[in-house]
């Protein structure tokens, strides 16, 4: 790799526009570090050269693996004082790792294990030691994915199943969220020019993923404005017009807040705002992706921050999307309409002890909310995964209910929809009797 120009050739905008770093900043490591060190014009204008841009990317790329830029700088000088070039001579940390024994991969493991178990046990601080352990031993990236996020995937499959109460998981989740509360409460200040809001849409009620999204994007030097779960719909706009970030980031797990994504998405749209959007749902369910109008940020929540960049560099108009069928609409107001009727209906002839009152409730909600949801976003076959996980998690798993009784409620609730919607609601009705077949 050849040594980079070390002519002053560039101006201040160049140097913005090539490192994402703000104005100010740039003058602040000036003047406290004495870097970069440019020249300056007749008038005074500084022109920095091609070697100082990549020591400043060089600089962000030592944030974004946990260091401050004083001591960023620090290993800079440090280097060049031994006569090492930092731009050919460093090696990230991640680098000798890649190549250690396998034992690497089991030890980080058998962490995300440790860190189940202590949480399935309800024992914070053997949950705070174990991640204690793994922060010592591995990149902060790595923990959060390895240990935080696939211990969590684990405790989700061990509440499906039946194998892990609902305590048992909203103790492991809360240890999870804090942690990357911690990490994003000691993150450096921003230092890349502009605002990125992110949220969850409204009743979006999972905030791990966002959360850890925010914290990657802030150690890369983004300023972020973090607004948590279930942001209302028109708090939202009010957020939106003070911050008037650059850009919008929304994760969404379900299909019903993936219709609640559209409906934040529409609201932007009237604004003038750009939307990225990604989560659980868009990754089970590509084709909802083509509903909402605004940038799908790609099923890998780790390569998310590159392509958050790649689209601030050169932000791309927002893809169009076809609006909704004539049909679609008229269906979701007469259902929205004639639902309480349809439930009703329901609990009046489903006579079984095995579906309690509130089981009956859960049920109908369930079913109901994710209707409208399919409906919303135009298109009823959304649906059919949903139900697979629905009928899963009532049949096999938590409540053990008889298949016979599952396909029980789901006739009845057909025939109530058929008494109730009549010729507007036809397409629920039909969608409904391809499920009970």
């Amino acid at each position: 790799m050849a040594k980079a120009s070390e002519a002053p050739t560039f101006n201040m905008k160049v140097v913005v526009q090539e490192t994402g770093l703000k104005p100010d900043t740039l003058r602040a490591w000036e003047r406290r570090y004495g870097l970069p060190n440019p020249q300056r014009t007749a008038g005074g204008h500084r022109l920095y050269s091609q070697r100082e841009i990549d020591m400043l990317k060089w600089l962000i790329a030592r944030q974004e693996e946990g260091l401050s830029i004083s001591n960023a700088i620090e290993l800079w000088q440090s280097m060049e004082a031994d006569g090492r070039d930092p731009l050919l001579d460093y090696r990230e940390p991640g680098a000798a790792a890649a190549l250690a024994p396998p034992l690497q991969g089991g030890v980080i493991k058998e962490s995300c294990a440790a860190w189940v178990d202590a949480c399935l046990a309800f024992d914070e601080h053997r949950a705070q030691h174990v991640l204690a352990q793994a922060f010592a031993l591995f990149p902060m990236e790595t923990v959060c994915f390895e240990v935080l996020q696939k211990g969590l995937q684990a405790v989700g499959r061990g509440w499906y199943e039946g194998r892990v109460t609902v305590q048992q998981e909203h103790f492991a989740s809360a240890q999870a969220v804090r942690q990357l509360e911690a990490l994003l409460s000691a993150m450096n200040t921003a230092v890349r020019h502009g605002r990125l809001l992110l949220a969850c849409p409204p009743e979006e009620q999972h905030t791990f993923g966002p959360l850890l999204l925010a914290l990657l994007l802030r150690r890369r030097g983004w300023d972020i404005v973090y607004l948590g779960a279930n942001v209302p719909l028109e708090r939202l706009e009010a957020s939106v017009r003070s911050i008037r970030p650059q850009l919008v980031i929304l994760a969404a797990q379900t299909l019903i807040t993936a219709a609640t994504t559209l409906s934040v998405a529409q609201l932007l749209q009237t604004i003038d705002v750009p939307l990225a959007f990604g989560g659980a749902v868009f990754n089970q369910l590509p084709d909802a992706r083509a509903r909402i109008p605004g940038h799908f940020l790609g099923e890998d929540l780790a390569q998310a921050p590159e392509r958050i960049k790649a689209l601030l560099d050169d932000l791309p108009p927002s893809p169009t999307v076809a609006p909704q069928p004539l049909a679609m609409s008229t269906a979701l107001d007469r259902f929205q309409e004639q639902r309480a009727f349809i439930e009703a209906y329901v609990h009046q002839e489903v006579q079984d002890e095995a579906l309690t009152t509130a089981i009956l409730a859960n049920a109908n909600e369930d079913l109901g909310n994710n209707i409208e949801a399919a409906l919303q976003l135009g298109d009823l076959d959304l649906l059919w995964a949903n139900m697979a996980w629905v009928q899963g998690l009532l049949v096999n798993f938590h409540y053990r209910m008889p298949e016979a009784l599952m396909r029980h409620y789901l006739t009845t609730y057909r025939d109530g929809a058929d008494r109730y919607l009549g010729e507007p609601g036809r397409l629920v009705v039909h969608w409904l009797s391809r499920l009970v077949a």
